[in-house]
């Protein structure tokens, strides 16, 4: 297969980061037709959900499909977890809403701002579910990535993230 270069930003075997689902590898990147055109498409198998997604390489960028982060901005997320809590809403909703959109930015440091911050809402007062999902999962994510970033066991790394949120 004869693959146009210029568009593929990825190989196969790399790993990346696909938003709101973790870090995944890229398996194959094959030609598919939909609606009568000829689209390139990334097949990313997600280990954290067992689940393997195609995304149209044309589209990878605006779905924030991005490469793991370095290792130094990995070890940057884990130490902001530790720096001054900043109080957030008291309506859930707004709170709840907020969260999800620092979540939709996919970065890694605003994941950790979502730890942070829902951790500590928790020690004050039990999140409404909806709440506790979003902070599972952008716990998950965050220990996800850097786990890859530095190269260390998941294990460990929940462990220092646990620790920089007690500071």
């Amino acid at each position: 297969m004869n693959l146009p270069q210029e568009k593929v930003q990825f190989a196969v075997g790399e790993h990346v980061v696909y938003p709101l689902q973790g870090v995944g590898v890229i398996k194959r990147i094959e030609e598919r037709t939909f609606r009568g055109a000829v689209t390139m498409y990334y097949v990313i198998y997600l280990d954290i959900s067992d689940m393997t997604v195609m995304i149209p390489v044309e589209k990878s960028k605006e779905m924030g499909i991005r490469p793991i982060v370095e290792q130094k901005e990995a070890q940057s997320a884990i130490d902001s977890i530790s720096s001054k809590y900043e109080p957030m809403p008291v309506d859930w909703k707004a709170r709840y809403q907020m969260n999800v959109d620092l979540l939709k930015q996919g970065s890694i440091a605003s994941i950790a701002k979502v730890v942070q911050a829902l951790y500590h809402r928790s020690k004050i007062k039990e999140l409404p579910v909806q709440e506790r999902k979003l902070y599972d999962n952008a716990l998950r994510l965050l220990i996800d990535e850097t786990a890859f970033s530095l190269k260390k066991d998941k294990k460990e790394i929940e462990l220092l993230v646990f620790s920089r949120l007690e500071k």
